[in-house]
Order: C-alpha cells, then structure tokens, then sequence
C-alpha cells in the first residue's frame, strides 16, 4: 500500500512539474514576443527574405513573434571559423518559423543547436553492406537534420534559397521539415498531425504520390519534386514542404490532392500569397 501511495505521489509530483514547465515557458515566450521587433531585423528581413514582402499583415505579424521567440531558444555554433551574427540568426530563423505559422507549436522542442557552416560541408559515416562489410562514406552536404536536437547548414546556400524563394529549392525549409518530422521520435514522413483521423488520408495521399517519384526517378521521368524525394518517405515529406512554399501554383495544379495535404497540415496557403 505504502509502494502504491509512494509511486502515485511521484508521478503527481513529474506531471506537476511538467505543468509548472510548460506554464513557465509559455510566459517567457509570451513576454519575449511583446518587446519590440529590432530595427536592425527588420532590416534583415528586407534585404535577405524576399517572401516576407508577400505575407498578409497578420502572418508577418506572427513571424516577427515568432523569430523573437526561436531565437532567443536556439543556440546558433559558427563552424569552419564563422562567427555568429543577427544575420545569420534572423536570416535562418525567418525560414524556419515559416513552417510554424498559423499552428500552435513548441518550437522544435527537441532542437537545441543550430550549427552553421561558412559553405557546404563533409559528413563521414560508416555504411553497412551485405556479409557485414562496412565501408567509409563522405558525403558533401548543405544541410542535414538529427533526431537528437541539432540542425547543420551552409550558410553559403541559406542565403542563396533566402534570396530565390521560388525555385523550389530551400534547405531551411528542407532540414525544418524533418525537425517536424522528427517530433514524434522517428522520421518517417508522417509529422505530428491535428486530429488521429487525419492519418488515413494524409497515408494514401502521400504514399499514392511518393510512388509516383519513385517511378519517375526511376525511368528519368519529369516531375515537379527533386528525385532526391524519392529517397525515402521522410525526405520525400522534406522535399515537398520545400515546393509547397516556394511553387505553390504548380503544385496545386499538378498535384491538387497533395497540396491540400500539406495545407491542411501547415494551416497555410501559399497560393494565395503571390
């Protein structure tokens, strides 16, 4: 009896424990969003994010809130000899805070640092063949996301996708996706939706769609996505977000059901803004 009131008083302590957290930081983000927007950001966001120009009044309302809040959270890590500047953050967190628009959100919970790279960067790792053969593998990226709270870019190209918001091509975008992605514990291709009953659809819309590149890059057909998407669903998720943003009309044209998918999860209409 005394084991059960001890595990019963230790679990109402962690749940109010984790209530006081979360009330904690929904006040400190509250206070955060209510000082004013630096001039200076503002500038930044002029010169360095051409879609912020195309937001109605009230989203880019809630992304100046927004970048205050990521950025005052997130730990930016100059690599390769780059020294960290409001540039960079408010240039990465405009992007990055795109995808949380209109939602609530925590704010990539699980993200902790961001690190930045002068230009693409190398990535070793192993890889496992068959008959448990390994191999070295390098890879020159310009962005990649880990489940366990980090995200890596080259700066060279955020600036680059920042300044072309219509090629289809956005690396914040693509490694934010993921982060989404992420949230549950596993990426999969399948984010943290609004209702349960959104699963089913949300499953044979993008499997349907995902086969479809699969197929295309297989016999190097044409399609709206990057073939990188047909890697695997997760990235196949990334890469759509990126065209959802940055080519919405084709995208609702060529894939009206996938479209509303994604706008049905982002709670955004990127259409409407051009």
């Amino acid at each position: 009896m005394l084991a059960i009131f001890l595990i019963l008083l230790i679990s109402g302590s962690v749940i109010a424990w984790i209530a006081s957290a979360s009330w904690r930081a929904r006040r400190r983000r509250k206070h955060i969003s209510q000082q004013p927007f630096p001039h200076e950001w503002r500038n930044i966001l002029k010169r360095r994010i051409p879609f912020f120009r195309v937001l109605p009044a009230d989203l880019q309302l809630q992304l100046k809130k927004h970048i205050q809040i990521f950025i005052a959270e997130k730990h930016f890590v100059g690599c390769d000899g780059l020294q960290i500047d409001d540039d960079i953050r408010v240039t990465v967190a405009a992007q990055a805070c795109l995808l949380l628009l209109n939602r609530q959100t925590d704010f990539y919970p699980r993200l902790k640092e961001i690190l930045i790279y002068p230009s693409a960067f190398i990535v070793e790792n192993q890889q496992q063949h068959g008959a448990g053969v390994v191999s070295d593998q390098r890879r020159v990226l310009s962005g990649e996301s880990w489940q366990h709270g980090r995200v890596i870019l080259s700066w060279q190209t955020t600036q680059h996708d920042a300044a072309v918001p219509d090629d289809g091509s956005n690396v914040v975008i693509h490694e934010f996706a993921h982060q989404l992605d992420q949230e549950d514990g596993s990426a999969n291709g399948a984010p943290i939706l609004k209702n349960i009953s959104d699963y089913a659809s949300w499953s044979e819309v993008l499997m349907q769609e995902y086969q479809s590149l699969v197929n295309a890059t297989q016999y190097g057909e044409y399609s709206l996505f990057s073939y990188y998407g047909a890697t695997n669903p997760a990235e196949f998720f990334a890469v759509i977000s990126e065209v959802f943003f940055e080519k919405p009309h084709e995208f609702i044209n060529q894939h009206p059901a996938l479209y509303q998918e994604l706008r049905s999860f982002y709670q955004l209409d990127p259409v409407n803004w051009q």
